[in-house]
């Protein structure tokens, strides 16, 4: 690692100030374009572009999920994944002197929901009172394009990372994490990984595991003049989401007695995200179908818990006065991820801890994150310190989603701190 001196360091600040107009700008380009689930296309076009005019050597290619499937923190896609593609972007340094870095973001969002809900169209970003409203200006392209123009700061300060850098524009965090699971096999490494995604300017020390699941209950459809002799699937729906809370609340007080999540109030949450069933008002229901997530404490295996889940609502099932004849069917359709815990990593805390303290001031604060981040794939199977951190943002995955631009300039100016740290710095011609 490598010392800044503190005229360095103020060249560093100046020119993300200098550059932070055009960022935004940028910022809202990025936002612009509706990136949703399967429509990811032309944001990793508006990306791969960008690399390519700052000079990166640029791979762009499709994902095959059968390159992935055999790998570790492998999630089933349900959905069209033809058009599913990740962009890396290299920069190699004219001398090697410090460790090389992976930034990664992601660009997908999720759904805006019904946009008349909104205070300002969700996709047409706009800027009041110092905070940038739209749907993944939080989550996460500021973060993102924060790290890219970290390094526009760089060169325009004039200097280069003198170590390799992977800048990385990655898709499905939001429901597999594949995209980042898809560099991982393609061979792409680094002794440290940044992930800026939303932290309020901290670093998430642990997190946790999710399962994503689908329920399919079936039930006996008749006219609703007769409707007690058939079966509403959609309320025995209701049923197996009353027995899977008991296994959430089971879950929690286990979670009591967790090292990191002990103090943190209910961390494992089970969320009915979906619900779509029934043809007709007049016809008792024939099937209902539930989209799930469930929370799991690092350290669980991933399996286990599946199996619990599966048993939960085989006994929820089994005094059904319909479904012990008729069980739901139970699908897993997305995150298997495991919970996950930054550790081995002191030098690499404490280089991000000194940018954060230079730049925000005082001790770097950590979280236990009741959500899930990439950065798992880094730790757990590659051991590759991967750091989170990023701007302050408030109803992501909400209505009205936005970022507060001072901390978008100021996370720039920690990130361009730490790559100047931890890459070293080659002076440029």
């Amino acid at each position: 690692m490598t010392d800044i001196d503190a005229e360095t360091a103020k060249s560093l600040r100046q020119a993300v100030a200098d550059g932070f107009d055009d960022q935004i700008a940028f910022l809202s380009d990025f936002v612009a374009i509706p990136s949703t689930r399967f429509q990811e296309g032309p944001a990793q076009d508006f990306m791969a572009d960008a690399l390519r005019k700052r000079g990166f050597a640029v791979d762009d290619w499709k994902i095959d999920l059968a390159d992935l499937e055999h790998l570790p923190g492998f999630g089933p896609v349900e959905g069209d994944f033809s058009r599913a593609r990740t962009v890396v972007g290299e920069a190699f340094p004219s001398e090697v002197k410090g460790k090389s870095l992976i930034l990664q973001g992601h660009l997908d969002v999720v759904p805006a929901g019904p946009e008349d809900m909104w205070s300002t169209p969700p996709f047409a970003p706009v800027i009041k009172d110092g905070w940038m409203h739209g749907r993944g200006a939080g989550d996460m392209k500021s973060g993102t394009v924060a790290a890219l123009f970290a390094l526009d700061a760089i060169r325009r300060a004039g200097f280069e990372p003198a170590a390799r850098v992977c800048f990385q524009s990655v898709i499905e965090e939001e429901s597999t994490g594949l995209g980042a699971l898809s560099t991982l096999q393609r061979g792409y490494r680094a002794d440290c990984a940044l992930i800026p995604e939303p932290t309020n300017h901290s670093l998430v020390r642990a997190q946790v595991g999710v399962i994503w699941f689908k329920l399919r209950v079936r039930g006996r459809p008749v006219h609703v003049a007769t409707a007690g002799t058939g079966s509403n699937a959609i309320m025995a729906a209701y049923d197996m989401i009353g027995a899977l809370r008991g296994l959430e609340a089971a879950w929690n007080e286990r979670a009591k007695m967790d090292a990191y999540f002990g103090d943190v109030p209910h961390p494992l949450n089970l969320n009915p995200g979906k619900i779509v069933g029934g043809d007709w008002a007049s016809s008792v229901p024939a099937w209902c179908d539930v989209d799930c997530r469930m929370g799991l404490l690092p350290g669980v295996d991933v399996e286990d818990a599946t199996a619990e889940i599966a048993a939960c609502v085989a006994e929820g099932a089994r005094d059904h006065p319909f479904l012990s004849n008729s069980p739901p069917e139970v699908v897993w359709n997305g995150f298997q991820a495991e919970g996950w815990v930054l550790e081995n990593a002191e030098v690499e805390t404490e280089t991000f801890a000194a940018a954060h303290d230079a730049i925000i001031g005082g001790e770097l604060p950590e979280q236990a994150f009741t959500g899930l981040t990439d950065t798992r794939f880094y730790g757990l199977y590659y051991g590759i310190p991967s750091l989170c951190y990023g701007p302050v943002v408030e109803n992501i995955h909400g209505f009205d989603e936005r970022v507060e631009l001072a901390s978008i300039q100021r996370c720039t100016e920690v990130y361009a701190l730490f790559i100047a740290s931890w890459c070293g710095l080659n002076k440029l011609g």
